[in-house]
């Protein structure tokens, strides 16, 4: 097996400007935010965020202007509210968005998993998104086969980039996710490329001691980096909760138009 441990720079290189990339976690909780940190600095630029329910990730990559366009459900802070600057940039057309809902956007990750090019849903026929996604390409009205009815057929997610923060894996990519796990293993398995990063690095042992903790296996990973509160502010498992007082300072510099400010202090400090 390769060893697949670089550091973070080395990572990052992985993205190219205009790539279509999915994040880990939901909202508040695992999201790598020490990897969007370095997304920035890096200077990417015109990427597509594609996700069911982010939240602060994709909002300050928006605010950083690496952003083109956004595919999502929703996109908050949980009991804070709406992300502001995803909708500043909406609502002055500084980047697409792509409103998609929870099941149909969860299924074409399944599908692009399972190397399915569409996956049928039910439950949005009749709504404006249907012809919206139409225009677009992602999702087309059907005959059922069986007995004629119309049904939804949602094309496939393949993000060119996954990027999942998980708590152990090993130099090879071997990686556990500790508690609840989204739409992680899809995204892990249908993207052309797969950035795990770690709160630890562990033996391969460990995996060998429990086989069943290993939740994205080494083949499917194409670079590991070790990154330690790599989830901060929002919480990662088992190892650390949400920093509320830190997401509120955030949203409080954002009303006040000092977003710019507090990119530029976040990505010169050490968490």
């Amino acid at each position: 097996m390769q060893n697949k441990l670089v550091d973070v720079e080395k990572a990052v290189e992985l993205i190219d400007n205009g790539d279509s990339v999915t994040l880990s976690g939901v909202s508040m909780v695992r999201a790598p935010m020490g990897f969007v940190r370095e997304i920035i600095k890096a200077g990417k630029k015109d990427l597509y965020l594609i996700d069911r329910e982010p939240g602060m990730d994709f909002d300050i990559l928006i605010a950083a202007k690496a952003v083109k366009k956004v595919r999502v459900a929703m996109l908050g802070f949980e009991l804070f509210g709406l992300a502001l600057n995803f909708r500043r940039a909406v609502e002055n057309r500084e980047i697409e968005w792509l409103e998609d809902t929870c099941g149909a956007i969860t299924n074409a990750l399944r599908a692009g998993a399972s190397g399915m090019p569409f996956v049928v849903v039910k439950g949005v026929l009749g709504t404006d998104l249907v012809d919206i996604h139409e225009n677009e390409g992602t999702w087309r009205v059907i005959d059922d086969p069986f007995n004629g009815e119309k049904i939804l057929a949602v094309k496939a997610i393949n993000p060119d980039v996954a990027i999942i923060h998980v708590q152990k894996a090993d130099k090879y990519g071997n990686a556990s996710i500790e508690g609840s796990r989204f739409e992680d293993i899809y995204k892990a398995k249908g993207a052309k490329k797969l950035i795990i990063t770690a709160e630890e690095i562990v033996d391969t042992e460990y995996f060998m001691k429990y086989p069943e903790r290993n939740t994205i296996p080494y083949f499917y990973v194409d670079a590991v980096v070790h990154m330690p509160k790599g989830a901060y502010p929002t919480a990662c498992p088992n190892y650390y909760g949400p920093d509320y007082d830190e997401v509120r300072r955030y949203l409080t510099m954002c009303r006040e138009g000092k977003i710019d400010e507090y990119i530029k202090e976040w990505i010169e400090k050490e968490v």
